[in-house]
């Protein structure tokens, strides 16, 4: 057994072999052990390197608590839940909605799969899964071109999940879901990690050969057209569409090999965290959560989503199993510990929200910035059932985006608009010129 006192390997360790010497990556054994539990000592920047309209979604699964989540009195004078109540300290910044829903799903497990994109998964004859573009991508073609990174996938599971268990929010105009990064460590060396002459070489390598490919693809669609009839051409123009979408992204990537990476130092970020460690949990969100404030910060992208557990997952600050305490069935006991869950949650939403509050920009705050949407595509309920109505949802920032806050935004959860009036609302505060998205009837006031 390794004794608890053990000295952590030195980051300069290497591996020696065949005349080879290679540097091993960040490891958890590198860490001392104390660390691995301790709060961060992350402290924010004291500016961004510059004001631009952002937005971040953050995902819970399984639904919250919402006896204890939903206030009881709407409007600018309502009382905080006593749920929301660990969030008194940024109250003007932030707007609950409550009662409103996705019409079209069907709920169980695939709240994240819908939560951005307002699909019905099973509208399409001959499919059992279809979905379709989520709203952040939306934003992310019409700010993509002026980033690094159009947009950032984070989950605590890399990749993309399974039909109706998504790891991922995003999904681009195919329905396809984008796959999401897991590892701080990762993360943090796509963002700010300089590319030596050899990574320089290999990266455009690996494009020019994406491109080749997507090349002979155009080709050989545009051969096979002629023979195919009315239908199929459509069903083949909607393919090549995604085709020239990934060719655009390829080639935009192309163009920032040379553009030097944001110049940010790793002190305080805690990059060994494990996603799903209960153990690490508390530490793990709050490095993805600064790894996104570090993006933000240095107009590294504009777009992100953050599912923080996977539907049927996830634990609380002390590994807690979060979807199992979901099924309550009206259990007090459960319940209590579902709530204590959901508070964990907001306080880690609340470090990030001081987080921007606290960097000035040209004008104000990145808060007034940038648009933070926290929710979950479930509700729990009073018996613990899976429904997509009643959603819990907060909407943080984005002040001088048009956003007002400071109130309860109530609305009856048998008769109400869609939550994609929200979404395409912050779209548009985004600056996409649509009026439409998904099943919206118009965009929700929110200013």
């Amino acid at each position: 057994m390794t004794p608890l006192t053990r000295q952590p390997l030195a980051r300069r360790t290497f591996l020696r072999g065949a005349g080879a010497c290679l540097g091993l990556p960040l490891l958890e054994a590198m860490l001392p052990s104390p660390l691995r539990a301790a709060p961060s000592r992350y402290r924010p920047m004291a500016k961004s390197l510059g004001r631009h309209p952002r937005s971040i979604f953050c995902y819970v699964p399984n639904g919250v608590n919402i006896m204890q989540w939903v206030p009881e009195a709407a409007g600018d004078g309502y009382a905080l839940s006593p749920t929301l109540s660990v969030l008194e300290g940024h109250r003007e910044n932030f707007t609950v909605l409550s009662g409103l829903g996705h019409p079209s799903s069907k709920g169980g497990h695939s709240g994240a799969d819908t939560w951005l994109t307002g699909a019905d998964l099973g509208a399409v004859p001959g499919k059992q899964y279809a979905n379709t573009q989520s709203v952040d991508q939306l934003m992310a073609e019409r700010h993509g071109r002026e980033t690094r990174f159009a947009s950032l996938q984070l989950s605590d599971l890399s990749g993309t999940g399974s039909a109706g268990h998504s790891h991922t929010l995003s999904f681009d105009r195919r329905g396809t879901p984008l796959p999401a990064e897991d590892r701080p460590s990762r993360l943090f060396e796509r963002l700010f990690v300089p590319d030596d002459a050899a990574s320089r070489t290999e990266t455009l390598r690996r494009y020019a050969q994406k491109k080749s490919i997507l090349d002979s693809v155009l080709a050989d669609a545009k051969a096979l057209e002629r023979e195919l009839g009315a239908g199929d051409r459509v069903k083949l123009d909607e393919y090549l569409t995604s085709v020239r979408a990934t060719e655009q992204r390829v080639g935009r990537l192309e163009s920032w090999v040379d553009v030097p990476k944001p110049e940010v130092e790793d002190e305080g970020l805690q990059l060994g965290m494990q996603p799903n460690n209960g153990h690490d949990r508390p530490m793990w969100i709050d490095v993805m959560m600064e790894l996104c404030y570090l993006a933000f910060a240095t107009d590294t992208t504009r777009v992100i989503t953050f599912e923080w557990s996977r539907e049927a997952g996830g634990r609380g600050g002390g590994g807690e199993n979060h979807h199992e305490l979901s099924h309550h069935g009206g259990d007090a006991g459960m319940l209590d510990k579902l709530a204590k869950i959901d508070r964990f949650h907001l306080e880690r939403l609340g470090r990030f929200l001081t987080f921007l509050g606290s960097t000035e920009e040209a004008g104000g705050a990145m808060l007034d910035s940038t648009m933070v949407l926290y929710g979950s595509g479930m509700n729990s309920g009073e018996g613990g059932a899976h429904s997509p109505k009643d959603l819990p949802l907060l909407l943080a920032g984005g002040g001088s985006l048009g956003m007002k806050h400071g109130r309860h935004l109530r609305h009856d959860p048998e008769d109400h608009p869609p939550l994609a009036n929200v979404l395409l609302g912050m779209a548009q505060a985004m600056g996409v010129e649509s009026g439409e998205f998904a099943d919206a009837t118009g965009a929700l006031g929110l200013g």
